[in-house]
């Protein structure tokens, strides 16, 4: 179990990054959903022990990660946003240098982890091409591989599929459902599919505090009856926010289709909608925006 307490960062220019987030997380996929700025980065650093952060507590089993970052590290898998590799080195002695770090010093260990991490990441028929060569799936495909040197208990994977096309997001996500049954893995993303696809618990970041927290189906059926849509013109989209509150607009054509939450029906115009974890996602930023 990973336990988060009171977690607060500042950094040095005064921004707030975290307030007082509040977590307690247990085996399998957990989504970590928040805009670009919510402080994800932030506090899957903090977690990963790589920034100490102002104050609050996390705890991983018996492990205080803040007083005790290298006892973490030996049970650690970290995927951050953008990792470099070395541009001429081949995937399978990338894999075996990074296994040398992680303590496995026998080289017929470090042989059988690393075919098989590459087989298990589909990538063994390209073992031996420079990484730096890699498309951008392939390449995150090499990262958790990576991260799964010395069979870690904690993964983290900061925003994994951002700019991948749809074939290597798919094969990316099944990868990651596959590990996540026996361990804890932390997805943070700002991707809302990303996490109903996989995580049966998730929590939404915004502006370092934790909005909402629960199963997805759970925080979806909180907006069973509140949710209206309504087609309008572009131009009567600042009116309909000053009447109600809108959460999320699409264009569609020429016009716009608002989504609106409320707890009757706003106007004869508007009709009742299912909502969807995008609509949980957008509302609980919506109200946090309101309030700040």
């Amino acid at each position: 179990m990973l336990s988060i307490k009171g977690l607060t960062h500042v950094y040095p220019n005064g921004t707030r990054a975290l307030d007082g987030v509040d977590l307690e997380i247990g085996k399998g996929m957990f989504g970590l959903l928040g805009p670009n700025g919510a402080g994800k980065s932030t506090l899957m650093r903090a977690i990963a022990t790589l920034q100490t952060p102002t104050g609050g507590a996390i705890t991983f089993g018996d492990i205080d990660v803040v007083a005790q970052p290298e006892k973490l590290r030996r049970t650690l898998g970290y995927l951050p946003q953008d990792f470099g590799v070395y541009p001429r080195v081949s995937a399978v002695d990338l894999l075996d240098h990074m296994a040398v770090l992680k303590g496995i010093a026998s080289r017929g260990e470090r042989r059988d982890t690393v075919e098989t991490l590459l087989q298990q990441v589909n990538l063994w028929d390209v073992r031996k091409k420079a990484v730096a060569g890699y498309s951008g799936g392939m390449r995150q495909r090499f990262g958790i591989a990576q991260a799964l040197i010395g069979r870690p208990s904690l993964i983290i994977v900061d925003e994994p599929t951002a700019g991948l096309d749809p074939e290597e997001r798919n094969r990316f996500l099944n990868l990651l459902a596959e590990i996540g049954e026996n361990v804890v893995v932390i997805l943070s993303t700002h991707i809302v599919e990303d996490v109903s696809d996989l995580c049966p618990r998730m929590a939404i970041l915004g502006a370092g505090r934790i909005l909402k927290e629960g199963a997805p189906a759970e925080l979806t059926r909180s907006l069973d009856g509140r949710l209206w849509k309504k087609t309008i013109a572009r131009s009567e989209l600042e009116a309909e926010r000053a009447r109600h509150e809108v959460i999320a607009s699409r264009l569609a054509t020429d016009r716009l289709v608002i989504h609106v939450l409320a707890d009757a029906r706003p106007d004869p115009a508007f009709e009742p909608i299912a909502g969807g974890l995008e609509d949980v996602y957008f509302s609980a930023l919506t109200a946090s925006r309101r309030a700040a």
